[in-house]
């Protein structure tokens, strides 16, 4: 069965929400915000082939380039685009966006957006797990 995961990232937790290819909910958890936490919460729960959507902000080129270094399926959405679908809901929490980039990323209506590498962004050559 074909998944996908929508993660709300703030700077302390991300929230994680999984959904099946109904829309329906499998899973919801908050985890730390940092690549190898999230990433052995998704390869420990068995979701390491979901295809996985992240909105942009200042903790996405890390996210982002650390996953999929991971061997994760990540795609990256604008923030506006992920503003405008998600304008419509009446509750906003973090767990509730995670379940709408999700539903995001299900449909597919969204262009992914380029990511720049961590030598481009940050000037410097580090090693992901040194970040």
């Amino acid at each position: 069965m074909k998944t996908f995961v929508g993660l709300d990232v703030s700077q302390k937790k991300t929230s994680v929400c999984v959904i099946d290819h109904n829309g329906n909910k499998i899973r919801m958890a908050n985890v730390d915000t940092h690549p190898g936490v999230i990433a052995d919460y998704l390869f420990s729960e068995g979701f390491d082939k979901s295809k996985i959507g992240l909105e942009t902000g200042p903790l996405c080129v890390w996210l982002y380039h650390s996953l999929k270094s991971l061997g994760l399926d990540i795609d990256c959405v604008h923030a506006r685009h992920v503003h405008a679908a998600l304008s419509m809901q009446l509750n906003k929490t973090d767990q509730n966006d995670a379940f709408g980039i999700a539903r995001l990323v299900l449909s597919g209506w969204y262009k992914p957006v380029h990511v720049k590498s961590l030598v481009n962004r940050y000037g410097f050559v580090r090693h992901l797990r040194d970040i």
